[in-house]
């Protein structure tokens, strides 16, 4: 059988996209109370004139207690029209343009939503310093509600396609990992209790943006901490994704909580954190103590691949392989390994014109470090390669 080519179209559902290669939601931390802003947009536009078939808007909150950032975006009406100029940019461009819906729970900053967050149960966020309140069945009831008001939003404002951020520790990655879910009623216990949020979500999104909108979701392959969600079950939330109508799986890891830089791999930013920070006391807290909660993972190409593999043999619908992609033959080891998607993101922060390079053959490596540093640029201003002038 012939190996596709990463530069190849690609069909979605009702969408086809110009290559095989996904700019990967990064929060960008550029959307003042919420708002969609002009460098958002500029942002997003020199991704897609860069080359990636398609641009994910990242870490959208579908209420506004699911922040864990007062820059973060907040899908809402008034959203809509500033969206709606971020997909024209984006489709000028000749890319596709998908929104990451989410909810962080209890990830979520008490003064940004100012209330106290909710979570699955009564689990302490070592990040935050707190513990959630936790979720009531009119509370989960209205949660499944905000997904799907926001994807219809998404819908309105043009863009192409949704995903949907079922990891890396948020609200609904809380739900499915026993670590952070202690329930004892319909939402907890067995793995099928645990994924019940899960499916509800990705039922009710289905329903809503109809039969030609592609659905991603992005999925925990591991939590990447002894306690929580392992390879194996969530292998066996992806099964029953599939079949409430997901098109495809985003492939990643990680707690923010618990294993923040198991997502990213490589060096711990701590002097950009630190400086991120909006008071004294959180700049020499968070330089002080940091390593004590954020541990370092080498880094690695194709850092997510055997746990890829796993779910490749259980599921028969696209996924997009991610996780310290940054060469062509990277590319060419995803296409051949059958993985029908790839996405990047710091290669494309620190060159967002890499895949034309990659598609000229006049470039064959990005030039992407793992330092991490645009980690801490996400809470100064917005998201930004720091070394980009140095390459």
């Amino acid at each position: 059988m012939a190996v596709a080519s990463a530069f190849s179209p690609f069909h979605l559902r009702g969408l086809t996209l110009r290559n095989r290669i996904i700019k990967a939601a990064t929060f960008e931390g550029m959307c003042a109370d919420g708002m969609p802003s002009a460098a958002l947009v500029e942002h997003h536009r020199q991704i897609a004139r860069g080359g990636a078939a398609m641009t994910t808007v990242a870490y959208c909150s579908v209420a506004s207690d699911g922040r864990s950032y007062d820059t973060q975006l907040w899908m809402r009406p008034e959203a809509v029209a500033g969206l709606r100029e971020l997909t024209a940019a984006v489709h000028y461009e000749r890319g596709a343009a998908s929104i990451q819906l989410g909810h962080c729970g209890d990830f979520a900053d008490k003064a940004v939503i100012k209330g106290t967050p909710i979570g699955a149960s009564r689990v302490y966020n070592r990040y935050r310093g707190s513990y959630p309140r936790v979720m009531t069945e009119v509370d989960i009831s209205r949660v499944i509600g905000d997904f799907a008001r926001a994807a219809g939003l998404a819908v309105e404002a043009g863009f192409d396609a949704i995903e949907l951020q079922f990891g890396h520790g948020y609200l609904i990655s809380q739900f499915l990992s026993p670590y952070t879910n202690r329930r004892d009623d319909r939402w907890g216990g067995s793995l099928d209790n645990r994924a019940r949020l899960a499916v509800e979500i990705a039922r009710v999104v289905r329903s809503v943006v109809g039969a030609k909108v592609p659905v991603l979701a992005k999925i925990n392959l591991l939590d990447g901490f002894r306690g929580g969600l392992q390879t194996a079950e969530a292998i066996e939330v992806a099964v029953r994704l599939q079949s409430e109508g997901i098109d495809a799986f985003v492939m990643s890891g990680g707690f923010v909580s618990k294993s923040p830089l198991f997502m990213l791999r490589g060096e711990v930013p701590v002097v950009q954190m630190a400086a991120a920070q909006k008071t004294i006391m959180r700049k020499i807290g968070v330089f002080m103590f940091s390593r004590l909660f954020v541990q370092e993972y080498p880094f690695q190409e194709l850092f997510f691949l055997d746990e890829a593999r796993a779910l490749r043999k259980k599921v028969n619908i696209p996924l997009v392989l991610l996780g310290g992609i940054k060469t062509r033959r990277n590319l060419q080891i995803a296409m051949a390994e059958g993985f029908e998607l790839v996405g990047m993101a710091r290669a494309l922060i620190h060159e967002p014109d890499l895949v034309n390079k990659f598609a000229s053959q006049s470039k064959d490596s990005s030039d992407c470090v793992p330092c991490n540093e645009c980690v801490g640029a996400m809470e100064r201003g917005g998201v930004e390669c720091m070394r980009r002038e140095a390459r």
